[in-house]
């Protein structure tokens, strides 16, 4: 912005940022030297953190999590070709399974 003179809303369109309001912030921040707040992680961890967290572990940890995986993808392709061979009797056969779980919940 300093550079080109370029506004809050015509940066946040170059960068597709659909809030202006935050250049704002990160402006004032700067100006004030507060820049280092830009870095703080905020919510959830993303999914570069958990590929880290991979490079810690065990070689043995990392054949059991990719054993998990491959049992969760084939549970799911199971469950998809059950539901495409038969949609109907499919949902059928575990509307009871839905009912009874939300019975759980609201006691």
């Amino acid at each position: 912005m300093k550079r080109t003179g370029s506004s809050e809303t015509e940066t946040a369109l170059h960068f597709g940022i659909k809030e202006p309001t935050l250049i704002s912030g990160w402006k004032k921040a700067i100006l004030e030297g507060k820049d280092e707040g830009q870095n703080k992680q905020k919510g959830r961890l993303l999914m570069s953190n958990n590929k880290k967290n991979e490079k810690e572990m065990t070689y043995e940890q990392k054949l059991e999590r990719e054993n998990e995986l491959l049992r969760l993808e084939v549970e799911y392709l199971k469950k998809l070709r059950a539901f495409r061979m038969d949609p109907k009797g499919y949902l059928e056969k575990h509307k009871q399974q839905f009912h009874s779980n939300s019975k759980k919940d609201s006691n």
